[in-house]
């Protein structure tokens, strides 16, 4: 089975940034798909950002031209940074992926925390 594991969250100021790494290990397939979600209490997990095998990223309104999604194949692994970041990005972060052709996100990290201050 695979395994990802999220990094890099944190507190930081409005306007501020961060970036988050997600690792993947295990028994590791193609990642596709692969992605970033979000979710704060009381709301279901939202898409933030989800990447192609050939890199092409596709985002939520919200984050658009503010947040970047990357991917680095030779390391397994699948980046976000955030810029400009708003109180209303705070959220408990999870990076996705599965191996599926129905796009079906099978395996998810444990989450990172984002707290955006004002």
């Amino acid at each position: 089975q695979m395994h990802l594991a999220e990094s890099g969250g944190g507190l930081v100021q409005a306007g501020g940034s961060l970036r988050l790494s997600c690792q993947a290990s295990g028994n590791i397939f193609r990642l596709n798909p692969l992605g970033w979600f979000r979710q704060t209490p009381g709301n279901q997990r939202d898409m933030v950002a989800t990447i192609t095998t050939g890199g092409v990223p596709d985002y939520a309104a919200s984050v658009k031209g503010r947040f970047t999604i990357s991917r680095d194949d030779a390391k397994y692994s699948v980046y976000l940074q955030m810029n400009d970041l708003k109180p209303e990005d705070t959220a408990v972060y999870f990076c996705a992926a599965g191996d599926n052709p129905q796009g079906r996100f099978d395996y998810w990290g444990q989450g990172t925390q984002v707290t955006v201050s004002s």
